[in-house]
């Protein structure tokens, strides 16, 4: 088994560089013992398990491909019935191996575990269903380069699958477990959704924080999901920082010892958004556009330096755009763009003034290095305006894998690496 608390420790302590250190956020399907009776399998989510004299309470199960494979990790450490199975909130990654438990009991003969959540999460289920198209795509741009790994995230069939255990028991905003003499006080809190759960066990002074920490910057901005919460993210994170936690347990990532270790990696991040708040919304009601907000507000890189806040996930630009969406809707203040001209009739319109789609393209591969961001949009309009055009295309593609290979987050690398392919599949064609 890892030493995982040795290996956080070393990280937050500066003992050894993050460059040196190897990826926070580990796909293995190992299970790790983190204290007697409470380990962890590292997976696309981890599963956190915590040993009762009535049977094993799993926190989250991992995605529908990687189900059976933390199942089976489990297994080797212990053969305990699953008492309870609690859902920190309802993203995929964290309920889709439900079904593999399920199949465990049944196999077992055993009545199979009673699943907690929060009282959203049936309603995102909902909202899965009704939308399962949309989420496989988005899902695909932003995570494919996991499925050419192997580990996929959907079933193939639909974003849900049918084997995703729907929960039995909903709470609203607190609920204390009693199981096998295990004290268990799950929070609501939102944050990255409006479902989640984060737990206190106060026998071990830990914590399960789900998706609250994930060892880089937090994921308050996502541009293709939700809305989030940034405010109440913050809020949350700093009453779990004043909890006295001496073992904390994420979802993703390392877990973490120690009452003031966790209390400054919690605080950090609770500052890092209550500042693009403050900063964002102050300018809001100054009057200032979207446009100006996004280009003036940003984090210092030396916070984006430290190990647990690094961008490489979401990123400020990103949060500080769904800050604009939560408190200003999603009229960004320019009135060009309340009822805006059809992007390829507008592309057409800037191809026939400059000279032809081709100069638009041409003068986007010339600044795809000096300017991405004014790079990506010439190629956009030279490309709507000539959609046939394979030459186009083939500019495209190139100013948009530039503008990937200089991006940290995985959602712009995805989407921009996604452009990229679309123009690389009509040169296929």
């Amino acid at each position: 088994m890892a030493d995982l608390l040795k290996m956080s420790t070393d990280i937050i302590d500066d003992k050894i560089g993050v460059d040196d250190a190897g990826p926070m956020n580990r796909i293995n399907f190992q299970l790790s013992e983190i204290a007697d009776g409470v380990a962890m399998v590292e997976a696309f989510s981890h599963c956190v398990l915590f040993e009762s004299e009535d049977g094993l309470i799993a926190f989250d199960t991992s995605g529908p491909q990687g189900g059976g494979r933390v199942m089976e990790a489990i297994r080797g450490w212990r053969k305990d019935h699953f008492n309870s199975l609690v859902y920190t909130h309802g993203h995929l990654d964290h309920v889709g191996g439900s079904g593999a438990f399920m199949a465990d009991a049944d196999a077992a003969g055993r009545p199979r575990p009673e699943v907690v959540s929060h009282e959203n999460v049936p309603n995102r289920f909902d909202r899965y269903d009704f939308t399962s198209g949309y989420n496989m795509a988005i899902n695909q741009r932003q995570f494919g380069q996991f499925s050419r790994r192997g580990y996929e995230l959907n079933d193939g069939a639909s974003f849900l699958p049918a084997s995703a255990a729907r929960p039995d028991r909903t709470y609203r905003e607190f609920l204390d477990l009693q199981i096998g003499g295990l004290e268990i006080q799950l929070r609501h809190a939102k944050g990255e959704t409006d479902d989640h759960t984060w737990a206190w066990i106060p026998e071990r002074k830990a914590i399960c924080a789900g998706d609250f920490f994930i060892w880089c910057f937090p994921n308050a901005g996502n541009p293709q999901k939700v809305q989030r919460f940034p405010v109440e993210w913050a809020a949350a994170m700093r009453q779990m920082a004043e909890q006295g936690a001496e073992l904390f347990l994420p979802a993703h990532g390392l877990p973490i010892a120690g009452a003031d270790r966790i209390r400054r990696v919690l605080t950090d991040v609770a500052e890092c958004l209550e500042f693009l708040v403050h900063e964002t919304v102050s300018r809001m009601n100054e009057g200032a556009r979207l446009d100006e907000i996004v280009h003036e507000v940003s984090i210092d890189q030396a916070t984006l330096e430290k190990p647990y806040l690094r961008p490489i996930y979401d990123e400020p630009e990103f949060v500080v755009r769904n800050i604009w969406r939560m408190y200003g809707g999603w009229y960004d203040g320019n009135p060009a763009h309340l009822k805006p001209a059809q992007d390829s009739r507008l592309a057409s319109e800037l191809a026939s003034l400059s000279g032809g789609a081709r100069v638009l393209a041409e003068r986007a591969m010339a600044l795809a290095d000096e300017d991405p961001r004014l790079a990506c949009h010439l190629a956009e309009f030279a490309v709507q305006a000539s959609p046939e055009d394979r030459d186009l295309h083939q500019i495209r593609a190139e100013v948009y894998q530039r503008r990937r290979a200089g991006e940290t987050s995985l959602m712009a690398k995805g989407i921009f690496g996604s452009a990229a392919n679309e123009s690389k599949s009509q040169l296929e064609d």
